[in-house]
């Protein structure tokens, strides 16, 4: 509570002094991307004493020191910096902020402080960029949850040219990871253009992608709140009880009801980042009669410290079922994907050592690994580089209704 009212204290003290008695002040540009990959960051707040540039944009730097000119705005110009979306705030007087001249903004849910963001672009478009391809539709979906007592949304990927269609569809639920919603994938991921490029490129298998909000609390914007009481497991933010109450009892069966979809686990996959690696492989690998591909993205195996867990994953749950009875899972699992960012030292060698010897036993499992931490440049590669190897077609064409 002491943090919100520093942060409204501060947000009112610099949006006061910058407007003055004259009305506003003319807008600052920022951030403003250059030529040569060096980025401009700028901030209107004359009656700050300190203000520094935090986040991945500072690549591992530590906080940048703004200088404030006669006007009262501050700034700092870092880089070059690698072609990326790149995360920052603002920190005022040990406030961080987003940045208000950028309409850029990663969505976080209550309690978790929203970050902006800006695109270094490289020579040619990424692949997490959007092309002129045709496009999906993402569809906002509201629903009463049985498990947790209030309304909540899902946001629900559909591939080109789903209206026009009469296939069925292989669904990959996508969750997000802890402080964020359901809308991560795509506000902050790119999901939805990532897949768009790749099913235009034939790379992956159109695609229904359902993506719910991991949290147990009700949905922003849908009316008054209300707080859904604890109920076993974790409490607050991660009740995973909750949460997979949620996902196996009430939206999969919507999804197979309401959508076009395959209901068999051959085209089910569940994947996240993060908290939602934990989400997906404690769900995924314990109902395999639902999902027959689980995948993982820096969460869910190893350590998220720098350190490996105490233990070898390979000893511990579910992992040890896995290699006790590979014959069994070989049959039921189609694909293990795990990766993560390779500073994440906790998951990296205990990940790649676990996927070896799921190899070695014939089971199909792959590894992958990008530069980076505990952060979205690493998760957008991780999803780009998995999703291809989803569902893929089986001989005798696409099965209709």
């Amino acid at each position: 509570m002491r943090s919100s009212r520093l942060a409204t204290t501060v947000i009112v003290f610099v949006l006061a002094a910058a407007a003055g008695a004259q009305g506003p002040p003319p807008a600052v540009r920022s951030p403003e991307v250059h030529s040569d990959h060096r980025v401009t960051f700028r901030l209107r707040a004359p009656g700050a004493a300190r203000v520094e540039l935090v986040g991945e944009v500072v690549q591992g730097k530590g906080p940048q020191t703004m200088t404030k000119d006669a006007e009262g705005v501050w700034s700092v110009t870092i880089g070059p910096l690698p072609p990326e979306i790149w995360i920052y705030n603002f920190r005022i007087e040990g406030v961080e902020l987003p940045d208000p001249a950028n309409i850029s903004r990663m969505p976080r849910a209550a309690g978790t402080a929203i970050s902006s963001f800006v695109e270094v672009p490289g020579d040619g478009a990424g692949f997490y960029d959007a092309r002129p391809v045709p496009h999906g539709d993402v569809r906002m979906v509201l629903y009463e949850s049985k498990a947790m007592g209030v309304n909540r949304y899902l946001w629900i990927y559909t591939p080109p040219n789903y209206e026009t269609s009469r296939d069925r569809y292989p669904v990959y639920y996508l969750l997000h990871g802890n402080g964020e919603t359901q809308s991560g994938w795509v506000a902050n991921g790119r999901a939805n253009i990532i897949l768009d490029n790749l099913i235009a490129e034939g790379k992956a298998a159109p695609m229904i992608v359902v993506m719910q909000h991991g949290h147990p609390i009700q949905s922003a914007s849908v009316g008054p709140s209300v707080v859904v009481p604890p109920y076993g497991g974790d409490p607050g933010m991660l009740n995973f009880t909750l949460f997979t109450r949620d996902l196996l009892d009430q939206i999969i069966p919507l999804v197979d009801h309401r959508y076009r979809v395959y209901a068999d686990p051959a085209h089910r996959a569940i994947g996240g980042l993060s908290m939602g690696g934990f989400q997906s492989v404690e769900i995924g690998l314990g109902h395999p009669e639902l999902f027959g591909y689980v995948l993982a993205y820096s969460g869910g195996f190893g350590s998220l410290g720098p350190l490996p867990a105490a233990a070898p994953i390979e000893t511990e749950a579910p992992w040890a079922q896995l290699l006790a009875n590979a014959s069994g899972t070989k049959k039921r699992l189609q694909l293990l994907f795990l990766g993560c960012g390779e500073q994440e030292t906790g998951m990296l060698a205990p990940g790649q050592r676990f996927v070896r010897l799921l190899q070695e036993r014939g089971i199909n499992a792959r590894w992958a690994n990008y530069p980076g931490w505990h952060v979205f440049s690493v998760w957008r590669n991780l999803l780009h580089e998995s999703v291809p190897m989803l569902f893929r077609p089986r001989p005798g064409g696409v099965e209709r209704r």
